[in-house]
């Protein structure tokens, strides 16, 4: 079977993306009459608009300047300027969130920083890799040579007539030899 194309009901954006467009277009206009407006009252009446911003010094609502981040001096002092709330001044505003932010920033850095550490730690590298595989080997050795030493020791035994498994001594008596073995000191004059 051919499709036609697309299958199930049709996304009809049209309408709602023209209604979102023609509100973009008008906000600007709206804004600057509603700033413009506030002028002679409060802080708080003239930011309850978020497009607007409060100069404390001539006492002026002022249509924020969109097209750059912060307002020029020309308009007025970051100091005396207030956006949000009118407790908080631009210029302690902009401190405050940049002191946030890099604080948020450290914070990232320094847990992906031990994350990595910590993952790095949890994986041996090549030389401690090396480490373990000499040593690993060395207790082969070790314990084939014991087995080889316990294996002549047993053929001892069995040779002269030792049965049980107590380990060679110097100083015990053999059969067929004379009590034990005794050492002299010699001394040199």
């Amino acid at each position: 079977m051919a499709s036609s194309g697309v299958r199930g009901p049709t996304p009809r954006w049209g309408p709602t993306l023209g209604g979102a467009a023609l509100f973009l277009l008008l906000l600007p206009a709206t804004a600057a009459q509603g700033c413009s407006q506030n002028t002679s009252r409060t802080c708080e009446e003239c930011l309850k608009n978020v497009s607007c911003l409060w100069c404390n010094t001539n006492k002026m609502c002022l249509d924020y300047p969109v097209t750059k981040v912060l307002p020029p001096s020309s308009l007025c002092r970051l100091s005396s300027a207030r956006w949000g709330v009118c407790w908080v001044n631009f210029e302690a505003l902009i401190i405050a969130m940049s002191v946030i932010g890099g604080s948020l920033l450290l914070g990232v850095a320094i847990c992906c920083f031990c994350c990595c550490r910590r993952s790095r730690s949890r994986r041996p590298d090549k030389s401690e890799e090396k480490a373990i595989r000499e040593r690993e080997e060395r207790r082969v050795r070790q314990e084939e040579r014991r087995a080889e030493m316990k294996l002549r020791h047993d053929e001892i035994r069995k040779k002269y007539g030792k049965n049980s498994g107590l380990p060679i001594s110097v100083g015990r008596s053999w059969p067929g030899l004379p009590g034990p073995v005794q050492c002299q000191a010699v001394s040199a004059v």
